[in-house]
């Protein structure tokens, strides 16, 4: 089976078995919904399979609570953890013209408008507004590149690349 990574179980909350998550996933009310299963891949430990039966927001933080994991003792051995869905189950979020996956977009190379390879997507991070684009350029710094429609000129997935414009203060 294949996994997307969709969230980072960071922590637990109180003593009733809810955990911390920091969302990874444009679509956390899809990811993150009473029934939904996910896969918690914990740094030490085996994977296991979790269905949430509870979801609520706090702060910055989406608060689950897991079918059959009614104590902070049922959850503790979790954390950290990484969280997955089944990749099957991405077509379950639709996308807009010029929305995609950030499975897809990890590992493109990145071209300027003149051609010359400027790197790979190595990440994206989520910042509110929009996302950034981080670029991994050999032998220099890290390129962030806003995913704004003045930078990111073209996404082309079957070629494998992103055509981008470096606006004045990117480069």
């Amino acid at each position: 089976m294949d996994y997307l990574e969709v969230g980072k179980l960071v922590n637990t909350q109180g003593i009733k078995g809810e955990v911390r998550v920091v969302s990874q996933t444009d679509f956390p009310e899809v990811r993150f919904r009473p029934g939904a299963i996910l896969y918690a891949f914990p740094k030490t430990g085996d994977m296991e399979r979790l269905e949430i039966d509870h979801v609520r927001k706090h702060k910055n933080f989406i608060l689950l609570h897991f079918k059959d994991h009614p104590t902070i003792n049922d959850v503790e051995h979790l954390k950290p953890a990484t969280l997955k869905i089944d990749a099957a189950e991405q077509a379950d979020a639709p996308l807009q013209p010029g929305e995609y996956y950030y499975s897809q977009i990890i590992g493109l190379d990145v071209v300027d408008e003149q051609g010359r390879t400027l790197g790979t997507i190595k990440d994206i991070m989520d910042l509110g507004p929009n996302d950034v684009w981080v670029v991994e350029c050999n032998g220099q710094p890290d390129l962030l590149l806003p995913k704004i429609d003045e930078v990111i000129k073209q996404v082309d997935l079957d070629q494998g690349q992103v055509t981008v414009e470096l606006l004045e203060g990117l480069e």
